[in-house]
């Protein structure tokens, strides 16, 4: 156990080792595999040429996420959710978080009628796996958005922001910034932050686990959240070679 009481020797305000690499896949028009310390996924975006039927002749596209664990992502083998026959409520519950964070910062009548698919797989899992894919997963969006403006289909990325998520959460009473799963695990109120580079809330998921938490200590997390997020944004930027 470190001096500052967290498992991994963090101070209460690091990230772990953030990496984003893009355009690891080569068929995709957008690719990234984020690395959040052990945790790995990898995001990519597709895109496709027509909306869902709700949306025919609106003049607006959609940005809709899959996502998904691959059975060795853990450190005990998960069977596939295919094989099963359907996906569980935790993995619907993320993918739809996902689609959320990423049209929030999108403008959707700024590509036409088309579907960006963005699938984020888990290789590898320990804690923020979904903070992970939706921070990655703005990456490979915004590669397949430039993609389309070199080919012509749009005139300027429709993007209007960036957006990153990271997990806080108290551990051993204090206030920490993203927990590993040794953490998380252990932790007396754990909360998932989804914020764009301007500071802008997208959505707050906060639950207490072995205790209630009071007012200040969330305020505490928030705190975290927003320098943790500002770092994020800043990879996000360095690896698309906006700075």
């Amino acid at each position: 156990m470190s001096a500052s009481g967290r498992p991994s020797g963090r101070r209460v305000d690091a990230l772990r080792d953030i990496d984003f690499k893009i355009d690891v896949n080569k068929y995709a028009e957008g690719s990234c595999l984020v690395s959040f310390g052990d945790t790995k996924v990898l995001c990519t975006a597709t895109i496709e040429q027509s909306v869902p039927p709700w949306l025919r002749n609106s003049g607006r596209g959609w940005v809709t996420a899959e996502y998904g664990m691959l059975p060795r992502a853990t450190d005990t083998r998960t069977d596939r959710e295919a094989a099963r026959g359907k996906q569980t409520g935790r993995t619907q519950e993320i993918q739809r978080l996902i689609g959320r964070s990423l049209r929030a910062v999108t403008d959707l009548t700024g590509f036409g009628e088309r579907q960006i698919r963005v699938d984020c797989d888990v290789l590898q899992a320990d804690g923020g796996t979904r903070t992970a894919a939706i921070s990655g997963g703005y990456v490979a969006l915004h590669l397949a958005f430039d993609h389309m403006r070199r080919l012509g289909a749009v005139s300027k990325n429709p993007l209007r922001e960036a957006v990153a998520a990271v997990s806080c959460g108290l551990y051993e009473g204090q206030a920490v910034l993203d927990l590993d799963y040794a953490e998380d695990s252990q932790a007396e109120a754990d909360a998932n932050f989804v914020m764009t580079a301007s500071g802008g809330l997208v959505e707050i998921q906060a639950t207490a686990e072995k205790r209630i938490f009071a007012r200040s200590e969330m305020t505490a997390l928030m705190d975290l959240a927003e320098k943790g997020i500002a770092e994020l944004v800043q990879r996000q930027r360095e690896a698309l070679r906006l700075t």
